[in-house]
């Protein structure tokens, strides 16, 4: 391997913004809708949560950070709504207000996917690893400042907004070391396992075998040779 001449460098931003896809893709594919977000980038002095809905994961590894997704009411309750509802929920059974333990599952399950398909793509470009804990998730109804419990050595905070598919806002917030990597070789990105693809795979080595000739014919031949 030879090392490049003109190193790529990726930072802060560039993790934020696979971090960002990462949200508009799960939550496009879970949701059956259009989620965007921002082409600006606030620079933040810290993280907290903030009504309606507040979740946060932490992660650690190749470096540390916080994950930090605050809803509003609204923000909340059509995603909830439109996640339950692509996989064939009634919606007279669908609760009706944010505070509902239902609502704060969910938008906690989402979170959980999220930060799982970042980590992955972390993993895949940046070729080192994060794990994430459990998300935690709050129903809030005043601001709440949160503080990061992992050892963040120069800590660096983002906040990105995003957009439903009403135009109901919710944000994204990024707090992380202060950290660069640098291509020091060219190599190809491990592409994402496809699910299905690797059901498919299974199923076909698992499929049973065709059977073999019994030998019926053999055992006729015998017999009529003795006249039977």
């Amino acid at each position: 391997m030879t090392r490049t001449n003109s190193p790529v460098v990726y930072g802060t931003e560039d993790i934020l913004f696979s971090l960002c896809n990462s949200v508009t893709k799960v939550l496009d594919v879970a949701t059956q809708s259009q989620i965007r977000f921002s082409g600006m980038v606030q620079r933040i002095t810290r993280t907290c949560l903030k009504p309606d809905i507040g979740c946060f994961v932490l992660f650690d590894g190749g470096f540390s950070g916080l994950v930090v997704i605050n809803f509003s009411a609204q923000a909340a309750m059509e995603l909830y709504e439109c996640y339950l509802l692509s996989m064939g929920m009634d919606r007279d059974g669908l609760a009706t207000c944010h505070t509902a333990d239902e609502v704060s599952n969910v938008m906690g399950e989402l979170m959980n996917q999220i930060v799982g398909d970042f980590t992955g793509k972390i993993g895949r470009e940046l070729q080192t690893h994060i794990t994430q804990n459990q998300p935690k998730m709050l129903a809030l109804n005043k601001q709440v400042m949160l503080s990061v419990d992992t050892n963040l050595d120069a800590p660096e905070a983002r906040r990105v907004t995003f957009y439903t598919a009403r135009n109901n806002i919710f944000y994204l917030e990024l707090a992380m070391d202060r950290t660069e990597f640098i291509k020091l070789y060219d190599f190809e990105h491990e592409e994402a396992a496809d699910p299905d693809q690797l059901i498919e795979q299974a199923n076909r080595s698992t499929a049973p075998a065709s059977p073999t000739p019994s030998g019926n014919d053999d055992n006729e031949d015998l017999l009529r040779s003795l006249g039977m």
